[in-house]
């Protein structure tokens, strides 16, 4: 028995401590930069294509949405959740081990000379009934695939994250930009208005009035410079990197929403397309179909289990054999607590899922009214601004034939860069509401395949002294 024992000792898993040392996985965190050799590995296997320079000149959408998939912590979070599940699918398949009894026994009327010791052992081996084993691994199995799915959900938002922070880094740099002319134009209708004044040709209202426009005009430049920076640091974060490490990378722009491949936007196609394909619903079902194994399961136990016992004494010089076969009796506790707290888990299970189809539905309507909504703002923005640049130009053209003075030239380029602003406003808002209607049906969803896959070496922990 004792060397059985020691065999069995010698094949168990041992304890392997790994104390975490926060100072080196904050040094790992900010060492992070795009030009790692294994981020270079990662990319070249998703994309299915070498890179020829590294770090790249340019980076688009596409390949810093995969450095994203590579670095981000919430991606390791969902990562290590589905290799949780799937030990549990271990534990799930794993089978009753028996046990093995010493029954030593003391004759104290033994005859003369007999031995009064009556050694013997006592074996159980526990039989499972009605398929347990099979429901605990149909359930581990479903609980699984949900947590996969949850790995996809996480990396879909993700890549809308970063969605987000490139538009907002590049509308508010662009803003800059528009708002850097607007100040010019202010600036110069400001010395015009001075003049005049001067001149006695305007009133100081008058000319106050362009000021308070200037002030205005140079404030709101101002923020936009302050929304850019800390725009760049949300994309920084979004792609799990510290701002000093996209301090000097050019970042790419968005492709156009109105460039982008045109969907059916009928209301149905785009249902079906979000309540088929959003990993979220997938693995709500994964989540159902648990709770119906378990449900399974817990019916199953009604039954109770096996216990075949088989015994050996050796009984003052006989060696005596039995056989036992034990079954719990299921009369005072017939296992209904479980199953109804299994039949409410599934309804509970069925309720969310609906819930979430319903904000789906209700999610995907609301996005495709808001594309269409925008969609018109822009087509009218448009207009406006095609127009204050045929007035702009016909000001223009008066000036040079001495119809027009300066101050009406630069009023109308001030009113054309205001339109190009408003513009630029109602494109963002495109921006905002395409990526909204993408969110709704998680759509497009390529270049998601090497998620699920362990990217980079565990964290640093602290060795054991």
């Amino acid at each position: 028995m004792l060397l059985g024992l020691a065999a069995l000792a010698t094949g168990c898993v041992r304890f392997e401590p790994r104390p975490l040392a926060p100072a080196m996985t904050a040094a790992a965190f900010e060492a992070r930069t795009l030009d790692d050799p294994a981020l270079r590995t990662f990319l070249e296997s998703n994309l299915a294509r070498p890179l020829p320079d590294w770090p790249p000149v340019r980076w688009d959408f596409e390949t810093l949405t995969l450095a994203a998939f590579y670095f981000h912590p919430s991606l390791d979070v969902a990562r290590a959740q589905w290799r949780v599940a799937q030990g549990g699918m271990k534990t799930a398949g794993g089978r009753p081990n028996p046990t093995l009894s010493a029954i030593p026994a003391y004759n104290f009327n033994a005859a003369s000379g007999v031995s009064p010791w009556l050694p013997g052992l006592n074996c159980d081996w526990p039989i499972e009934t009605m398929g347990k084993r099979g429901y605990r691994q149909a359930r581990s199995g479903h609980l699984t695939e949900a947590a996969r799915w949850n790995i996809f959900t996480t990396a879909w938002q993700v890549r809308s994250n970063l969605r987000t922070a490139l538009a907002e880094f590049h509308f508010a740099s662009q803003r800059a930009d528009g708002l850097a002319q607007q100040v010019d134009a202010q600036k110069v209708l400001a010395r015009l208005l001075e003049e005049r004044l001067a001149a006695g040709a305007v009133s100081a209202t008058e000319a106050t009035v362009y000021h308070l426009a200037l002030n205005k005009a140079s404030f709101e430049l101002a923020e936009a410079r302050r929304q850019t920076a800390l725009a760049r640091s949300h994309v920084a974060e979004a792609l799990g990197l510290t701002a000093p490490a996209l301090a000097s990378v050019p970042l790419p722009p968005l492709p156009a929403p109105d460039d982008a491949p045109r969907l059916d936007l009928s209301s149905a196609t785009l249902r079906q397309a979000a309540l088929c394909g959003r990993a979220d619903i997938l693995s709500a079902l994964a989540e159902y179909d648990a709770t119906q194994s378990a449900l399974q399961l817990e019916l199953a136990r009604q039954y109770p289990d096996l216990h075949l016992g088989n015994g050996y004494q050796w009984d003052q010089g006989e060696s005596k054999w039995s056989l036992a076969l034990t079954a719990e009796l299921p009369l005072l506790n017939q296992n209904r607590g479980p199953i109804a707290e299994a039949e409410a888990r599934r309804a509970e299970a069925a309720a969310r899922l609906l819930a979430l189809q319903a904000r789906v539905i209700t999610g995907v309507d609301a996005a495709r009214l808001n594309h269409a909504l925008v969609l018109a703002q822009q087509t009218q923005a448009r207009a406006l601004v095609q127009i204050q640049e045929q007035r702009q130009h016909a000001i223009t053209m008066a000036q040079q034939a001495g119809g027009a003075d300066l101050l009406e030239v630069e009023s109308a380029r001030l009113e054309g860069l205001t339109g190009r602003l408003v513009l630029l406003e109602v494109e963002q808002r495109l921006q905002q509401a395409a990526a909204q209607l993408e969110d709704a049906l998680q759509r497009p969803f390529t270049g998601l395949s090497g998620v699920v896959a362990e990217p980079r070496p565990a964290p640093a922990f602290k060795k054991s002294p």
